[in-house]
C-alpha cells in the first residue's frame, strides 16, 4: 500500500525574489512549509551568495522544471579585480593577489569582454553543483581533490559593462544555460592579467520570469500573518513555456492525446515541442513531428485537470 503524501496539492509556479546567505534548497523548503504543499522543487540552484529570480514548481508544473532548467538566464555581477579566491567568489579564501592594470576603463575592458561574447568554451568551477561519478564537484573542491573538467560550449548572448569603480566592474551578462557567471569572472580577471572574483551576483531573468515576477519571502510570511491565501500569488505551468507554439484540440484529438495517444492533425507541419490547449485550459506538452501535410502529436507531459 502507498504511503499518501503529507500536504496539500498546490499546482503552479511561484517565483521568489532569493535572499543572499541561504541555499536555494533552503529558500525552497521554507516556501513549501509556508504553502503547505505536497509536493515542490526548484528549477535551478542558486549560490548562498548570489540573490534573484528562482522560480518554485509546486504539484503538476514540477511536470516542467527540467525544461525551465535549461531556459536561458541573466545576471547582474560585481567582480573585483586583483585577488582570486578558492571558490571564484568572495565566500573563498584568498589564493592569489596581483595588480590591476592601470587606465582601468571603457577601452580597455572592451576589448577583453569582446572575448568572451557569443560561443564560448567554459571549464567549469570545481566548487559547482555539476556531478563526478555521482557527486558534485563542490565535494571533491572541499577534500582538496582536483577533477579534470573538460571545457564545454556556452554561449554569452549579451555581456555589457555597466560601471567601473577603482577595482571593482559590473556587468550584465545574458546567456544559455550551463554558464557558471564565477568561472566567466574568473576568466575575465586572466585576461586582463590580474585575476577576479565574484563579490555580487543577481539573477535578472530565468525561464522567461524577470524580477518584477519576484517576490520576497518576507511577503509571504506577512501574508499568512494576516490569513490571507497566498496561491493568488501563483502562475500557471504553462507561463514558463512560451517559447513554445500553442495548438488547440478538441473532440476527438483531444480525448485522444489525453489518454496518452499519438495523434494526426491536418494542416501546415510542425516540428517540436508544442503547448496543447483543450476547452481553453492547458493540457500539457506535445513533441510534434511533420509527416506529409500533417503533423503528429505525441503527449510528452500532461497535466491533470483541477
Amino acid at each position: 500500500m502507498s504511503r499518501r503524501r503529507k500536504g496539500r496539492d498546490v499546482n503552479g509556479i511561484l517565483v521568489i525574489d532569493k535572499p543572499a546567505g541561504v541555499t536555494s534548497n533552503g529558500i525552497l523548503q521554507q516556501v513549501k512549509r509556508l504553502y503547505g504543499a505536497a509536493k515542490a522543487g526548484h528549477t535551478g540552484a542558486l549560490d548562498p551568495l548570489a540573490t534573484g529570480v528562482l522560480p518554485l514548481c509546486f504539484g503538476e508544473a514540477t511536470k516542467f522544471s527540467q525544461m525551465m532548467l535549461d531556459s536561458d538566464k541573466a545576471y547582474i555581477a560585481t567582480a573585483r579585480l586583483g585577488v582570486k579566491t578558492e571558490t571564484g567568489d568572495s565566500e573563498g579564501a584568498v589564493v592569489e593577489e596581483r595588480p590591476v592594470p592601470a587606465g582601468l576603463g571603457t577601452d580597455l575592458l572592451e576589448p577583453v569582454l569582446d572575448r568572451f561574447r557569443g560561443d564560448i568554451q567554459q571549464v567549469p568551477s570545481m566548487y559547482s553543483a555539476l556531478k563526478h561519478k555521482g557527486r558534485p564537484l563542490y565535494e571533491y573542491a572541499r577534500e582538496g581533490i582536483e577533477v579534470e573538467r573538460p571545457a564545454r560550449p556556452v554561449t554569452i548572448f549579451e555581456l555589457t559593462l555597466l560601471d567601473v569603480r577603482d577595482n571593482e566592474l559590473d556587468i550584465a551578462v545574458s546567456c544559455t544555460k550551463g554558464t557558471y557567471i564565477r568561472s566567466l569572472v574568473e576568466d575575465i580577471g586572466e585576461a586582463l592579467g590580474c585575476g577576479a572574483h565574484v563579490t555580487a551576483l543577481r539573477r535578472t531573468m530565468a525561464s522567461g520570469f524577470t524580477l518584477t515576477d519576484a517576490h520576497p519571502v518576507a511577503e509571504l510570511e506577512a501574508m499568512r500573518e494576516r490569513g490571507e491565501s497566498l496561491d493568488g500569488l501563483l502562475v500557471a505551468p504553462d507561463a514558463a513555456l512560451s517559447m513554445f507554439p500553442e495548438q488547440a484540440l478538441s473532440g476527438g484529438f483531444l480525448e485522444s492525446i489525453l489518454n496518452g495517444q499519438p495523434v494526426r492533425i491536418p494542416g501546415q507541419p510542425v516540428e517540436g515541442f508544442v503547448r496543447l490547449y483543450g476547452d481553453g485550459h492547458f493540457v500539457g506538452l506535445a513533441e510534434a513531428f511533420p509527416e506529409g501535410e500533417s503533423t503528429k502529436l505525441v503527449p510528452r507531459r500532461l497535466v491533470k485537470s483541477s
